[in-house]
Formats: structure tokens, sequence, C-alpha cells
């Protein structure tokens, strides 16, 4: 009962903080149909800052840190990545009135990575003098071009199949109806089987080319920002810059960004009813199951090789977080028979909220607790 007891005063303590009530700030004032807006100018070049703010300390984190204690975390953020999207195509896919093609779609969403999520554990991190390998932020594309590419892949997988299913049952009973028309006379039987043919030829299934999928990835404004700060880290000496610009504007940029995400999730909510109950079940439970399930793999991690509580929180938090810049184009371009609403309104209206009031402060919660007592 103790160990309850002091995580609860930790997690509720954690739900006080400046971050998350911007957040829950930004809800209402949404909620209330105030016309406060943030150009969406703005909202881009915050999260551009933050996420070289990010990728300058990881650089520099990189250059000086031994590659060989990144390597099982890295496997373990694609081969979750990877598992989120299986997940959510054997659980969300199963229940009624959910078309396959959006739930495959809103898994690899939610098996992507949220740079601003991301920005927001770090914060945290730092708030509550939680040390964490800065390297760790480089966890992001590990998770995220696995996540989406497998999305992509099992996607066209499965329209491929229903396309040829469909071809085959046409197939049939055209020569069905064919067989009939030959008992009546020749001539229409032969026209039947022309349009048969018509419709069965020209339709060999389409290769998934795997490369451009990634190349869509790495080229979207999220991944670009934090690995360009990346090379500028590992290849620079950015601490001048680094300490007197960015680093100071961190929090307070980051409370914008929870400011204009809070009023998003509310704005999103009208096209979460369109798509049904279950995307909200689903978009509540998939942050708290995938985060936890890597919060699992981190601790392996932690066990074997030395992998910071700080840093397992880290990977429990991307995995926690679904795509909210990159993912976006990147599934509508892969997957264009999934409907935006269902994934992006899943993860806008309740996945980023769930994430980032509850995912962060819990996963951070249970890791100082399993430090108090010798985790």
């Amino acid at each position: 009962m103790e160990f309850l007891s002091e995580f609860l005063t930790l997690f509720i303590g954690k739900l006080q903080s400046p971050t998350l009530g911007f957040l829950i700030g930004g809800m209402v004032v949404a909620a209330v149909n105030s016309r406060l807006q943030i150009p969406d100018a703005i909202y881009k070049f915050i999260v551009f800052m933050l996420l070289i703010k990010v990728g300058l300390s990881g650089g520099m984190a990189i250059r000086e840190a031994n590659l060989a204690d990144m390597l099982l975390p890295a496997a373990f953020a694609a081969l979750i990545g990877i598992m989120t999207v299986f997940v959510g195509r054997y659980t969300l896919a199963k229940l009624p009135k959910v078309k396959v093609v959006d739930a495959i779609a809103t898994a690899g969403l939610f098996g992507a990575v949220s740079g601003s999520t991301l920005a927001a554990a770090l914060t945290l991190l730092e708030s509550e003098s939680i040390t964490y390998e800065p390297w760790a932020a480089a966890l992001y594309p590990f998770m995220d071009i696995p996540a989406l590419v497998t999305a992509i892949v099992v996607a066209s997988i499965y329209v491929t199949k229903q396309r040829q299913r469909a071809e085959e049952y046409s197939k049939q009973e055209a020569l069905s109806t064919e067989g009939y028309y030959a008992s009546q006379g020749g001539g229409a039987a032969t026209a039947v089987g022309r349009r048969a043919e018509t419709r069965s030829g020209g339709s060999a299934p389409k290769k998934v080319e795997i490369w451009p999928i990634v190349k869509e990835s790495l080229q979207g404004s999220a991944l670009s920002a934090l690995l360009l700060g990346l090379a500028l880290g590992l290849f620079t000496d950015p601490t001048t810059v680094y300490d007197t610009f960015f680093s100071p504007m961190f929090r307070g940029l980051l409370s914008i960004l929870m400011l204009v995400m809070g009023m998003e999730a509310t704005a999103r909510i009208g096209e979460l009813r369109k798509v049904g109950q279950w995307y909200a079940i689903y978009a509540f439970a998939a942050p708290l199951i995938h985060g936890f399930l890597a919060f699992g793999f981190g601790l392996i991690a932690h066990y074997t090789t030395g992998f910071s509580l700080g840093g397992v929180v880290i990977l429990a938090t991307i995995a926690a977080s679904s795509s909210d810049i990159s993912g976006p184009p990147t599934l509508r371009a892969g997957i264009p028979s999934a409907n935006p609403s269902a994934y992006i309104g899943s993860s806008t209206a309740v996945g980023t909220p769930v994430a980032l009031a509850l995912c962060i402060p819990l996963f951070i919660s249970v890791a100082q607790e399993l430090a108090n007592h010798g985790g």
C-alpha cells in the first residue's frame, strides 16, 4: 500500500505541471468556442525549433557516446514500431463497422512518433531532474519509419488480396452466366466471355516499393528537423548557440505548442464522432498498451546494458505517442483508400491528449518508484 500511495502522489503531482496545464487550457479554450487562434505558420515554426533543439542535444551526446549502448534500445524501438501495426491489425480491424484499411492506417499512425510529445517528455524529465541519455531522442526514426513502412505494406497486401478475390468472384460469376447462355446460344456466351476477360485482365498485383515509403517518411518536416539537428550536433560544435538560444527558449515554446495541441484535440472530436466509438476506445487504450510494452522492453535494456530509467521513459513515450506532423501525409500517400478522419481524428482528439496528460506522468512516476526501490 505504501508503494501505491507514493506512486499516486507522484502521479497527481505530474498532472499539475505547467506543460500539461497549457494542454488542458487549450482544450478548455476551444470547448467554449473562443476565437483565439495560433497561426499554422507559428505552430510549424515552434515544432521545428523544438525538434532542432532535441536533435542538437542528441547529436552532441552521440558524439561522446558508446554506439554499442544504442544498439539494443534502437532494435527494441524498431520492433515496437512494427508490433504496434500488427496489434491494431488484429484488434481494431476485427471490431464491428471498422474498415480494415482504416484500422491499419490508424495503427500505423499510432506506431509512428510525435515529435511534440517527445519534446514534452524531455521537458518533464528535466523538470524532475531525471537523467537520461541525450541520444535517446535519436530512437525516434528507429520506431517511426518501421511503423509507417509496415502499415503501408500490410495495407497494400490486404487491398491486393481483396482485389484479387473480387476479380475471381467476378470471373466465376461471368463463367456461370456464360454456361447459362451457352445452353441458349453461342453468340451471347462469346460476348460474356469477352467481358469476363476484359474485367480480369490488366490488373496484376502492384509490387510494394519500400524505399519510396522510407523516403517519404524521411522527408517529413518533423523527422527532417530532428535529423538535421542530429547531424549538426554530431558534425559541428553548436554548444554556444545551443546554450544561448535553443535551450532557454525550449520550455516557453513547448508551452505554446501544448496550447495549440489542446485546441486541436477539441476541434477534432467532431471528426472522431463520424467514425464511431471503437476508434475512441482504441485511441484511449493504444497509448497505454504501446507505452507499457515499450517500458517493458526498456527495462530489459536497463537491466542488461545499463540503459537509464529516463531513457526507458523516453522509449515508452515515443511508443505511446502518435505522429502529428510527418505521419498523416505519409499515410495519405501510401494508403489512399483509408479515411483520414479515422486515423487523424483518433490521434489528435484522443491519442495525443492521453499520451501527454496520462502516459508521460504515469511512466515518469513508475520510473521514479523503481529508482526509489532500487530498480
